[in-house]
């Protein structure tokens, strides 16, 4: 069964997930060295795919693991692939992906009797507007840095009852285990997955961490793509692809810390610590706090 969801004041945020990766992330889950491989779930079709369980909390127990993992879109999973998602028993798969995302990029490609939950985040911000046109002209002049700390901002202002609605499914064990994902599971993944570690009492440098990672994943589809740019925006230029200044292209497609921590001090600023944000931003009682830490940890 499909379920809907609106976020009133979001229409135009399709382009702001575009695909971000690139360097290896150095410091990347130091704490749980070899669970890395582990933790990324191999898929022809979605290099993004990966567990998010094994990770320490301030009280010393562990997410377990298998319950919740983060993705980009699903739709061009192979057949093997959607056997694979059947051998982990995924139960449900939460989609943050507008119905235009979903018109021109196609459906997830899931096992039968998967239950999908569909809660589309988008915006009506200018952002949305600058980065398609950066994409479709290979001029990324108006993409500064900063916009990325930007859009993570901005989800988590107006997201919020997207996300609430998330920790919800996750505490209730008949929906797990549980897949949440966006276009290039970056942007609004990486915001919930922030969200949820958080909620379940993991460190924000663990929570840091585990947004790199997706450095990892998505390096040699990221590399494709700055080289791409490369080309383009040397034509357009008129010059060699030598002489092209990469460094917002790079910015904007080589995730750093600072861009999730934008998330982080957002809700500093509006309620005074990531707890208080969960509790009063979203919603959270200590009843469901407590219930998804005695379903989700170890």
């Amino acid at each position: 069964m499909l379920t809907r969801y609106r976020t009133a004041g979001w229409a135009a945020f399709v382009a702001i997930s575009v695909s971000v990766g690139g360097l290896k992330a150095a410091d990347a889950d130091a704490q749980n060295g070899s669970d890395d491989d582990r933790r990324h779930v191999v898929l022809q079709g979605q290099s993004n795919f990966r567990d998010i369980g094994g990770y320490k909390t301030l009280e010393g127990r562990s997410v377990k693991w298998g319950e919740i993992f983060r993705s980009g879109h699903l739709s061009r999973l192979s057949d093997d692939d959607v056997r694979r998602l059947g051998e982990l028993n995924v139960k449900t798969v939460v989609s943050f992906l507008t119905e235009k995302e979903i018109q021109a990029g196609g459906p997830d490609r899931l096992p039968k009797n998967v239950r999908e939950v569909h809660r589309p985040i988008d915006s009506d911000t200018g952002l949305a507007v600058k980065i398609l046109k950066a994409r479709q002209t290979a001029d990324f002049s108006e993409v500064p840095p900063s916009l990325n700390c930007d859009i993570h901002r901005l989800l988590s202002r107006d997201a919020r009852d997207e996300y609430s609605a998330l920790l919800r499914d996750l505490a209730d064990g008949d929906n797990r285990p549980l897949v949440f994902h966006c276009s290039h599971g970056v942007h609004r993944t990486g915001t919930a997955a922030a969200i949820v570690l958080s909620a379940l009492g993991v460190p924000w440098e663990t929570v840091r961490q585990d947004y790199l990672l997706s450095n990892d994943y998505r390096r040699q589809e990221v590399e494709r793509r700055l080289e791409q740019f490369r080309k383009q925006a040397a034509q357009n230029q008129g010059v060699t692809p030598d002489k092209v200044d990469m460094t917002n292209f790079e910015a904007f497609y080589r995730l750093k810390g600072e861009y999730i921590d934008a998330s982080f001090d957002e809700a500093i600023k509006q309620y005074g610590s990531m707890q208080i944000y969960i509790r009063k931003g979203l919603g959270v009682d200590d009843k469901l706090l407590n219930q998804l830490k005695n379903e989700l940890l170890e």
